[in-house]
């Protein structure tokens, strides 16, 4: 059974968040947490000085506190010290990967290139990066050897938390990654993919940073 790891949840809703629209209480529904370890969790990030509590309207006219983003480029190092190293299958598929994709009707997110090419256009995408559910590997599996060989290739599947899936995003008729699950890749990828990620990080983060 794959291992979830309730931080990364809860820093992939803040990021998404990052203006303080959302209360301790609507994190810990977001990122399925009970709300007891989310405070704990934000607590940290406070000492850190990653985030900070603002008080906001909501929309019934009540006072709430909210948890905005203060150091979006600090979340992102600490995500990235945080999480485990990736684990994939690789594919060589001699159709497009994109269109096989589309044509599986299961549950995806693309991510890395794909996904910055879809988003940005920046990347050249020399290799399609999904994430998949695990009760669905094996017809993933059927599906992509149909297609071509397994090994080194063009195509890597990655088994993803439930919840990653859950907050795909989509563009261009296809399923992305939510924009700070993206970036953390990109990061993760390293080489090219570095300026991708800092590409976005200013087109969507500028105000968060220090």
């Amino acid at each position: 059974m794959m291992k979830i790891d309730k931080r990364e949840r809860i820093i992939r809703v803040i990021l998404n968040y990052p203006k303080g629209s959302l209360s301790a209480y609507k994190i810990a529904k977001e990122a399925e947490c009970s709300r007891s370890w989310v405070i704990d969790f934000l607590h940290k990030l406070e000492k850190m000085k990653l985030v900070k509590k603002i008080s906001n309207i909501s929309e019934s006219n009540r006072k709430i506190e909210g948890i905005c983003v203060i150091d979006a480029i600090g979340i992102f190092k600490y995500w990235l010290k945080i999480r485990p190293s990736i684990e994939f299958a690789e594919y060589h598929l001699q159709k497009d990967p994109l269109t096989i994709i589309k044509n599986s009707k299961l549950s995806y997110a693309l991510t890395t290139y794909q996904a910055d090419n879809l988003i940005q256009r920046y990347l050249f995408p020399t290799r399609t990066d999904i994430y998949i559910l695990k009760d669905e590997l094996d017809v993933w599996h059927k599906i992509l050897l149909s297609h071509g060989l397994v090994g080194p290739g063009n195509t890597r599947i990655i088994i993803a938390d439930p919840h990653l899936i859950k907050n795909a995003i989509k563009r261009k008729g296809y399923y992305i990654v939510s924009k700070s699950q993206l970036i953390c890749d990109l990061l993760m990828e390293g080489g090219v993919a570095l300026d991708a990620a800092n590409l976005l990080i200013r087109k969507w983060y500028s105000e968060f940073i220090r």
